[in-house]
């Protein structure tokens, strides 16, 4: 491909009209070689500053999310630690001042999602009235949270015998979602209440509460030992202070073809995030650095071993066992809990 030249580009004297100064940004525009706005991690991509005046420009920078971005004359590479909505900004230096252009882009994965499948390892008896949220391991005792009002909890149970050996019940104005365990505390998200809640790992005591704060609503929680990582129902999953629960930024979850808004309960296994994927038998698995969807679990077939009832709804909730090496699995109101391996399909 030939690389679209930055020409000199040329911008007249300001004129000043009655309600002042026009803005000398109209004069200029970025145009990048292969149009629209879709790109992918690390094209080089050809660019120019096109300008409809006569002032010289003396020199170009440009940047991506306020990160200066490299390349040969006339391109530039689109790196960036992370991926989804991004800003593209041209700094133009012209007769001693400084011009800002930006232009709106999508930044996807590189490679598209590989397929992986599943094995059951294990079989073991689960509630079928909880409607289930989140799940994880601490040690080995599973954590559970159940959402609708009325019905929400906080469990801890004992995941061979399906027994719950201590329980905390939400008031009924809650719709509890999902959960993490970071140190000996236990995070627990609501849906559109706005709020999430402390627990004192050991005893299900309520210690605290918080607010959120750019998401809407909360629906997985997950850690990687030092921030906390919350789906809230859009493409973004938001990166949490655990002291603060701010929420400090967020990565975006997508392919190579499209940003995709369906994480819902969260776990994380050595710098990935694995997500169910809302109201389908299937998990994503997302680089937690990035938000790249690097690969897709499906789990068809699982929901037919479970009781058919009236009740019965999707599959939900999935739990890292680190001594064993296995993923634990379930849905809202399935009698059993799936001890499962995960693994690239042929």
């Amino acid at each position: 491909m030939s690389a679209l030249k930055i020409i000199p580009v040329t911008v007249g004297l300001s004129l000043f009209l009655a309600c002042g100064e026009t803005d000398p940004a109209r004069n200029y525009s970025i145009d990048l070689e292969q149009g629209g706005k879709k790109f992918q991690a690390g094209q080089q991509v050809g660019i120019r500053i096109e300008n409809k005046s006569d002032q010289v420009v003396d020199s170009v920078r440009y940047f991506l999310d306020g990160d200066p971005l490299v390349g040969a004359e006339g391109y530039i590479s689109l790196n960036s630690p992370s991926l989804g909505t991004k800003t593209l900004q041209a700094r133009i230096f012209s007769d001693g001042k400084s011009i800002i252009l930006d232009r709106e882009i999508l930044l996807l994965a590189r490679e598209q999602p590989e397929i992986y499948t599943y094995e059951i390892l294990n079989t073991f008896p689960h509630d079928r009235n909880a409607f289930t949220q989140g799940l994880e391991f601490y040690g080995d005792t599973l954590y559970e949270s159940t959402g609708r009002n009325g019905t929400s909890s906080l469990r801890k149970v004992d995941y061979r015998t399906g027994q719950v050996l201590k329980s905390f019940d939400l008031e009924k104005q809650y719709f509890g979602e999902g959960i993490t365990i970071l140190g000996d505390t236990i995070y627990m998200l609501t849906w559109k209440e706005g709020i999430g809640f402390l627990f004192d790992r050991e005893t299900l005591r309520k210690t605290g509460t918080f607010r959120y704060g750019k998401s809407k609503e909360g629906w997985g929680l997950c850690n990687d030992g030092e921030q906390l990582y919350k789906s809230d129902g859009t493409q973004r999953i938001w990166l949490l202070d655990p002291a603060t629960l701010e929420e400090k930024r967020a990565i975006q979850t997508v392919t190579n073809r499209s940003v995709f808004n369906k994480a819902n309960e969260l776990e994380y296994v050595n710098g990935k995030i694995y997500a169910n994927v809302w109201q389908k038998e299937s998990m994503m698995i997302i680089d937690a650095r990035s938000g790249a969807i690097e690969g897709v679990v499906n789990f068809g077939g699982l929901r037919k071993q479970v009781a058919q009832h009236k009740d019965l709804d999707v599959f939900n909730g999935v739990a890292y066992h680190r001594e064993r090496n296995t993923f634990f699995v379930t849905g809202k109101n399935w009698d059993k809990l799936f001890e499962v391996r995960i693994f690239k399909r042929d």
